[in-house]
Formats: structure tokens, C-alpha cells, sequence
């Protein structure tokens, strides 16, 4: 009786946790476990020091001590960790990079000089880099506005539909898809475009049906950059709904039901109680979705590549720093980055901060 072929070789079958795969790996993982021990041990260290230090002084020394020995080294490695790098990319930002060979192996050397605001300028200067700065004003504004309205009609809506977890749970989906996800779905089904033959992408294929000519919809600029936003429009909406709609079922039924005796209608009730009374929700939804815009990255990787007028500061700041190694304008734009968050944050904490003082 003839045998089956074997199908996979002894040698592949043989190749997973063997001695070649712990002499490989096994110093890393020997460290992650070192790693992991060492961190324990100093939590350890710090509860025990802090409950021994806290017996060795008063009731009102105890609780700075306490503070001030679980508190520092979150601290110090905050430092280490985010405000050393964030000096070194603000310095690096007001620098330019000089390549002077070497006199005695000619080999080019890399020399840093003090160039002050030029990287900046050239920014806001240069028509390309200018137009990747707006591009991404234009991002900032359309997607947390585009997000939050069409969440909150969801959120009212579908409040009064039947269905109504089946349909949140449908709107929510695309949170939990990757932006690399997002736009291969996007790029390959709704905006794939054949100069010849047969379209194949959603969009195209309805504009064919009713006698149109097929558009390339990510190289029409500026209109490409708006299909671009839908896509992240798309990921974020359904986060915007679930937190506005958490937030609509707390307004009081007392103040709608008054509202309604004093003859105002659903729409005036709408905003004259729901909207001031979700206030605080919205700046939180609009805030949150700003700044997951500016760090837009992957759809513009996945499917431009930042061609065609389609670049973003996110992406430009990658291709300056790793791929064009132009690291002081890279740093400059991280910066101009930072600088977009900050005021946004300072609304929110006095959006916040009225919305306390009103209750």
C-alpha cells in the first residue's frame, strides 16, 4: 500500500521552538524577563520605602513624603521619556545640517549649525511645504466638524429608531478598524479607478451606470484631499455617536417636558435644551477628533504617499526626518504639529472649566 506524499518537510515541521529558536531569541526574552522582574522589584522598593520613610515623620510631612516618593519617578520618566526629546526636537528645529568632508578620509561629515528661524520660513514659504501646512488646516476643520454633526444626527435618530443596539453597533464598526484598513476599503472598493476597462471600484461603477466618465478621485486636486478626510470622517463618526449619545440620554426629560407645555417644538427643544445642555460633550468629541487629525498618517501613506497636493504635516514631518534625512526641517514641522495642539487643548480646558461654573 503506496504511503501519502509528505506534504510539509520534517525540516519546516521541525522549525518552530528548537535550538536554533532559543539561541536566537533567547537573550531577548532572558532580558524581558530581567526587564519585567527589575520593574516589580523597584514598585516594590518604592511602596516599601515610602511606608518606612512615612513612620519616621509627623501626620503633615507624611503625606508630602508619600507624594513626593510615588510621584518623582513618574516624573523623572516623564522627563527622560517626553520633555528631553521634545528640548532636543524644538532645538534641532532652529538648526541646519552642513555635510563638510573629512580632510584627512574625505569622508562627508554632518555638522550642525545655528540657523534660526530659516527652517520655519521655509515652511511657510516654499509653495509645497505651504500648501502641506494648509492641507492640514483643511483636515483640522472639516473632519472633527464633519464627524461630530453627522454623529450627532445618528445619535438623535437612531435614539428613536427601532433596532436602535443593532444600529449603533453598525455605525460603531469602523472605530475598530485600522486607518491602514480604512483606506484599502476605501482606495480599492469605493475610489478604484481604470483609465481602461471595466470599473471595479463602487463609485465609479455607479457614475458609468448612469453614463458618466470614470473620475480618479484620489489625483483631482483639491478635490482629492477631501476624499481622503471622509475616509478618517468615516472612522471617527461612530465614535462621536456612541459619547453623544451617552450624553443625550442625560439631559433631564423634566426640562424637555416644560419646554414642550411652553409650546416649543422638537426642533427648538433641540437646541435651546439638548445642545447647551451637551455642551461639555461636544467640546470634549470635537477636541478629541482635532487631535487625532493632526496625527493623520496612515491614509495619506496607504494611499498618496502625499502626491498630488494631497500631503499632511503628519506625514511630511516622516518623509523629511527618515526618508529625505532633512531632520531640522523635520523637527520644525513636529513643532508647527505641537503648536496646532495647544491651542485646542487651552479651548477645551475653558470650555471645560465655563461648563463647571454654569452647573
Amino acid at each position: 500500500m503506496m504511503s501519502m506524499p509528505e506534504l510539509v518537510p520534517k525540516s519546516v515541521r521541525m522549525s518552530g521552538l528548537n535550538a536554533d529558536f532559543w539561541a536566537t531569541n533567547g537573550e531577548n526574552l532572558l532580558f524581558a524577563l530581567i526587564a519585567i522582574a527589575a520593574f516589580l522589584a523597584v514598585i516594590a522598593a518604592l511602596l516599601w520605602g515610602t511606608e518606612i520613610l512615612s513612620r519616621l515623620f509627623s501626620d503633615r510631612r507624611r503625606g508630602a513624603i508619600q507624594l513626593a516618593m510615588l510621584v518623582g519617578p513618574v516624573l523623572i520618566l516623564l522627563a527622560i521619556g517626553l520633555i528631553w526629546p521634545a528640548a532636543q526636537t524644538v532645538y534641532l528645529s532652529f538648526t541646519h545640517m552642513v555635510r563638510i568632508p573629512d580632510p584627512a578620509t574625505g569622508i562627508n561629515m554632518e555638522q550642525t549649525t545655528f540657523a534660526g528661524l530659516e527652517n520655519y520660513a521655509f515652511a511657510f514659504s516654499d509653495p509645497t511645504e505651504l500648501r502641506t501646512v494648509i492641507n492640514t488646516v483643511v483636515w483640522m476643520f472639516l473632519t472633527p466638524v464633519l464627524s461630530t454633526l453627522i454623529g450627532l444626527a445618528y445619535a438623535v435618530f437612531i435614539d428613536r429608531a427601532k433596532g436602535e443596539r443593532t444600529l449603533k453597533s453598525l455605525v460603531f464598526l469602523p472605530v475598530a478598524v485600522s486607518l491602514v484598513g480604512a483606506s484599502i476599503v476605501w482606495g480599492f472598493i469605493m475610489y478604484d479607478f481604470n483609465q481602461t476597462g471595466s470599473q471595479t471600484g463602487i463609485m465609479n461603477a455607479l457614475i458609468a451606470l448612469l453614463g458618466g466618465n470614470p473620475v480618479s478621485f484620489l489625483t483631482v486636486d483639491p478635490w482629492n484631499t477631501l476624499f481622503l478626510i471622509l475616509i478618517l470622517v468615516w472612522t471617527q463618526t461612530g465614535f462621536a455617536m456612541v459619547v453623544l449619545s451617552a450624553a443625550i440620554k442625560g439631559v433631564p426629560v423634566e426640562l424637555n417636558e416644560a419646554s414642550a407645555l411652553d409650546g416649543a417644538n422638537a426642533w427648538q427643544r433641540f437646541w435651546q435644551i439638548t445642545v447647551p445642555t451637551i455642551r461639555g460633550t461636544l467640546v470634549v468629541v470635537l477636541t478629541t477628533i482635532t487631535i487625532a487629525t493632526l496625527k493623520v498618517f496612515d491614509v495619506v501613506r496607504t494611499l498618496t504617499q502625499g502626491r498630488n497636493n494631497t500631503n499632511v504635516v503628519a506625514y511630511d514631518m516622516y518623509d523629511q526626518f527618515f526618508v529625505r534625512d532633512n531632520r531640522p526641517l523635520g523637527a520644525a514641522l513636529a513643532v508647527i504639529m505641537f503648536l496646532f495642539v495647544v491651542p485646542i487643548v487651552v479651548y477645551n480646558v475653558q470650555s471645560l472649566r465655563k461648563v463647571r461654573e454654569t452647573h
